[in-house]
């Protein structure tokens, strides 16, 4: 039943989309009936592949980096009182800049290949990582910090064995909306400037009017999304059992 959900809904949009290009005759340009994009899915199997691949690494490098950096954050602000009133407001004005307007100056200073669109990523996964961390850290049950205390436990051991393990399952959903986002930074920096990619395909499709290997690429991006995501949440499912569904 798990499986069967998600196929008769994938099932069930595809019949809406082909009743709806069929209903009001829409020309090929503007929306491809899903046969002509199956076709266009098959013939460009070998492009897509590799496009894939190279989208699928952007991704996984930005999602490891931006954990890592969003966690780090979320620690530091959470030990340091001073060090927090000092980075929250340059995190938020960070957040502040669309990521559309700084992925042509990423691609500028870090050049065409692989680095700007992982810096893309970062950029689109921090600040969720952060969040969710920092949230998690500063929600910790009042009765396991006062249990710590009344052991005389450093702030560093309140941090490692109370704070962090209270705050992983909120960790955790910050990193399953970071799996989903992190593919949409590759793709960002990829629109930008690139010479490989689901990105780079969608543009030079779109270049030509090949609409229907436009779609072909987003059904592809989509796929490998859900796919990340799965991965991503199995990984967590097994690592936080204890945790509350």
């Amino acid at each position: 039943m798990t499986v069967l959900r998600p196929l008769i809904t994938c099932i069930g949009l595809i019949l809406l989309w082909w009743l709806v290009q069929a209903g009001l005759d829409l020309p090929p340009y503007l929306l491809p009936a899903p046969p002509r994009v199956a076709v266009a899915l098959w013939d460009n199997r070998g492009l897509l592949a590799g496009a894939t691949l190279t989208t699928l690494t952007e991704t996984l490098l930005g999602l490891l980096i931006g954990t890592v950096l969003g966690a780090v954050a979320a620690l530091v602000m959470a030990f340091s009182t001073v060090l927090r009133r000092w980075l929250l407001p340059v995190l938020l004005l960070s957040q502040a800049v669309p990521v559309f307007a700084l992925a042509p100056l990423l691609v500028l200073w870090l050049g065409f290949g692989i680095a700007s669109k992982v810096a893309v990523a970062v950029l689109v996964i921090f600040f969720p990582v952060m969040s969710a961390t920092f949230d998690g850290l500063r929600q910790v049950p009042t009765d396991w910090l006062d249990l710590a205390h009344t052991m005389n436990a450093t702030r560093g051991r309140v941090l490692l064995h109370v704070r962090l393990p209270a705050a992983l399952p909120s960790a955790a959903s910050g990193l399953r909306v970071a799996a989903a986002l992190a593919p949409v930074g590759a793709v960002i920096g990829e629109w930008v400037g690139a010479s490989s990619g689901l990105g780079y395909v969608m543009m030079n499709a779109n270049a030509r009017v090949r609409t229907d290997l436009m779609f072909a690429a987003l059904l592809v991006l989509s796929a490998m999304t859900v796919g990340v995501w799965w991965v991503v949440d199995a990984a967590l499912r097994r690592w936080l059992v204890w945790a509350p569904k």
